[in-house]
């Protein structure tokens, strides 16, 4: 996250006080949750919130549970929601959570457990209008219920705008599920339009299947874009016709939600579904997939982020020279958020959109998004990436210029 910050700061003369506020979180919170065990003993987690930025609003990120949590990750992904906010042209600021746990080996009872502690632990830091998280790695709807029940309870009142995420009953907001997704093959689509790439004869392959990809690449297919290779953890699967994409979800949800022993094609390792001959390719999987090994071998012309940090350094600078365009993450799936924000609004208001609403103004801010984004690359004769970062950079430091908080 550093590198590529001062990379833009770099360009963009950045001030050097702003630029001392800006590459450091405002608040961390380390806290220890006591959990009692299913089988009678106690084991104690460690528990992580930290707030980078609340220059342009309440500060937003996600939750997540994993032995990998650390403070140093979460650290940098609460300065990469600061970013994409701004990107995304949403008042919000950035944040990020999580608890080091192995939620596969935790029952039900458990994690909800867990989840409320954490919850009771961040009480005082969580709030509609100071802390607003949501679900991320191994956390959903179920987990954001929880915390809106525990954070009522304490508050004494209903608070369902203290996260988003939520199931629908609870005051989640429709087309949540999909907008990530969604929003990875509208960043495609206004990127095609600039390269002059048509939809109709153009071919693409991604990686991930899970909720982003999956959208993605049924948002593509939906839009003439022949999706030819899927792949999740488990399998790679190419159709040199197009894969039938809803068929695909279809047995993946069938099947435990993976793709192994999908008839659709023919197997590939996911090392070549990566290097496969494609117009577009879109990385929706885990960090560094892309790196200075293979990033020579892709083919693509057009690789658009639909996870977060899929491309290294190192893999930028080659992809670059090579005359490839690249989407990053903090533009291409800014969609996720940007639905969480409209469900915020919701929430606060007590009025809910109809989907094809939500859906059809998340197209427009994420169309705005992609142009000025793309803006600044012309004018600074940039990558997308640093120019995002520009962008980005520039708008938190006049907030914080004008707030004078310094």
């Amino acid at each position: 996250m550093i590198q590529r910050f001062d990379v833009a700061a770099n360009i963009m003369k950045l001030d050097e006080d702003v630029y001392e506020i800006m590459k450091s979180p405002a608040k961390q919170i380390e806290v220890s949750l006591p959990i009692k065990l299913d089988n009678g003993k106690t084991q104690v987690f460690e528990g992580y919130r930290i707030i980078h930025s609340t220059a342009l609003g309440p500060s937003k990120g996600g939750i997540r549970y994993s032995l990998d949590v650390n403070v140093h990750e979460v650290k940098a992904l609460a300065a990469w929601m600061t970013w994409k906010c701004a990107i995304a042209n949403i008042p919000y600021g950035g944040a990020k959570g999580g608890i080091t746990c192995n939620p596969a080996v935790m029952s039900t009872g458990e994690l909800e457990r867990l989840t409320r502690a954490y919850t009771g632990a961040m009480s005082d830091i969580f709030g509609v209008d100071k802390d607003i998280p949501a679900p991320d790695v191994n956390t959903g709807p179920r987990e954001m219920a929880w915390i809106v029940d525990e954070f009522s309870k304490i508050k004494g009142g209903f608070t369902p705008g203290i996260v988003t995420g939520k199931p629908l009953f609870l005051g989640g907001s429709l087309g949540r599920v999909e907008a990530t997704g969604r929003g990875v093959n509208t960043a495609t689509l206004a990127a095609m339009e600039k390269m002059k790439m048509n939809p109709k004869k153009s071919t693409a392959a991604v990686q991930g299947f899970g909720n982003v990809g999956s959208f993605a690449a049924k948002h593509m297919s939906d839009n003439g874009i022949k999706v030819l290779g899927i792949s999740d953890h488990t399998a790679a699967v190419y159709n040199a016709k197009g894969i039938d994409i809803v068929k695909a979800m279809a047995y993946r949800d069938a099947h435990k939600g993976i793709i192994k022993g999908f008839k659709g094609g023919e197997q590939i390792s996911g090392e070549e579904l990566l290097e496969l001959k494609v117009d577009i390719l879109a990385p929706c999987a885990l960090e560094n997939q892309i790196t200075d090994a293979n990033a020579g071998n892709i083919k693509a012309k057009l690789i658009v982020e639909g996870a977060n940090g899929p491309t290294t350094s190192a893999a930028d600078d080659i992809l670059r020279k090579k005359g490839v365009v690249l989407i990053p993450d903090i533009l291409a799936n800014g969609g996720g958020v940007t639905v969480s924000y409209f469900e915020w609004v919701q929430n606060r208001t007590g009025y809910y959109y109809r989907e094809e609403e939500i859906t059809r103004r998340a197209d427009s801010w994420m169309s705005k998004a992609f142009q000025n984004v793309w803006e600044v690359a012309q004018q600074h004769k940039v990558s997308m990436r640093i120019a995002a970062y520009i962008f980005a950079l520039n708008k938190v430091a006049i907030a914080i210029k004008s707030r004078g908080s310094f």
